[in-house]
Parts: C-alpha cells; structure tokens; sequence
C-alpha cells in the first residue's frame, strides 16, 4: 500500500492529486489558490483522499484548532458584560464573545440566563487578528437557530477530542460508528460537535450510555479504523459498559 504524501503548511498541493473539481469537497487543512485549480496546505501532515466520495484534507488528529468563520463550535461561559456573554472556545487560549440577543427569538425580557461554566452551541461569525471572536446561536442569514441546533446546551457530557476527529464527525466521513451507536443504544443519543474539539453527548438519564459513547470516541481518536472494526468496537464497548 502506497504511504500518503506528507505536506507543510504553504506547500502546493496540485490539483491531479486531488478528486474531481465537480462537487470536491475540500476539507481541514487546505484552502483554494485564488484564480488556480491548485491548493495550498495551511498545516502539516498527510494528504488523506477519498475518490469515492470526492473528498480530500490534510490528516491531523492533534492539531491545534485555529478558528475560521462558518465553523460549529461549543463554548464555554466564562462571564458576562452589559451586552455580551465571554466564553472559551478551546484550553489553548481561544476566547470569544456572544451578544445577549443572538439567539433564536431572545429580546432583553427573555434573552437566556447563562452563568459561569454553561455551555452554548454556536456558529463563529467574525474572526480577525488582534479583535475578539464573535460567534452567534442564530444563522445571520436567516435569524434561526436551525438547522444546526445552535443555542444553550443543557445535560448530557462533553468530551474532548482532537481536531481531526471532530472534522470527520462533522463531515460524516469514515466514522460509521454513530450509525451503529444509534441502532444499539436503546432510545438513541444526541450529539452535537464542535469544530473546536468538543463533542456533547446525551442519552437521557442514562448516563451509562454518555460513558459508552465518549468511550467510542476515545477509541476512535487513539487508532485509525475501517467499517468493520468499528461496529467490532461498538459492540465490545457498548457490553463492557452493559448498555445494550
């Protein structure tokens, strides 16, 4: 088996490595060259590709996140000002602030009473070097907090995993075990995942079952796995922690 191609951050990645450019879907770790069929890599690692379902990123299961507009993140309260939630979005520093108002029908009467250490899920809308990140539990566009579910976050865990994973959660690729999870688990599980590392879980009262999950996703961030092993894992799991 050929190893992957590894790249640095600046490093040309041509386009003939790359999916077809109808509907390529280009993940973590590379950005278009303006006017180019070209890309550029903006961290190192390997070049991971999936032909079959036309995408393409660069593989780092311990990168450090760096926050861009567009992304789905869990934050985390920290303090409040006159207008303004403070929350940490990662342990490495990143902060950002959220306004009273931006969540799905709140007004000064009913805005959401959040204290210190609450959890909200959150869209990032500005990013700029030297400037606070703001992020929003409504669309801008649309003023919703659908459809991805933005807003507190009550219950359930918060488990940390690496960057990496939490791109192909997001994306849905290669992590068939939240299929599996859901068709074993007895009343199913939420989730909701975080760009930055954080992954939310809740399976009602059955806490048991939280422990079940963030133990998949531990597995799943400790070794690379196909299809097959990880229902094998899903289900040695879901037995040791008696769930089924």
């Amino acid at each position: 088996m050929e190893s992957p191609q590894i790249f640095l951050p600046g490093d040309l990645v041509p386009s003939k490595l790359l999916p077809n450019a109808q509907k390529r879907k280009i993940g973590h770790g590379l950005y278009q060259e303006p006017g180019s069929e070209d890309h550029k890599c903006s961290v190192a690692g390997p070049l991971e590709v999936d032909y079959r379902k036309k995408a393409a990123y660069i593989k780092t299961p311990r990168a450090r996140y760096v926050p861009k507009v567009g992304d789905l993140v869990i934050a985390q309260v920290r303090g409040q000002s006159q207008e303004y939630f403070h929350l940490y979005l990662s342990s490495n520093g990143h902060q950002a602030i959220l306004h009273q108002l931006n969540f799905e029908g709140a007004t000064k009467k009913t805005r959401p009473k959040l204290e210190n250490n609450d959890l909200v899920y959150a869209k990032i809308i500005f990013v700029q070097k030297n400037m606070d990140i703001e992020i929003s539990c409504v669309n801008p566009q649309t003023g919703k907090a659908e459809p991805d579910g933005l807003g507190p976050i009550t219950g359930g865990m918060v488990f940390d995993v690496s960057v990496g994973l939490a791109d192909r959660l997001l994306r849905r690729q290669d992590v068939s075990f939240t299929e599996e999870l859901g068709s074993k688990l007895q009343g199913g599980f939420e989730m909701c995942i975080g760009r930055n590392g954080k992954v939310w879980v809740d399976c009602g009262e059955n806490m048991r079952a939280v422990c079940g999950v963030g133990k998949c996703l531990e597995e799943m961030d400790a070794r690379d796995m196909d299809e097959k092993a990880q229902k094998k894992m899903v289900n040695k799991i879901i037995k040791e922690f008696g769930v089924s």
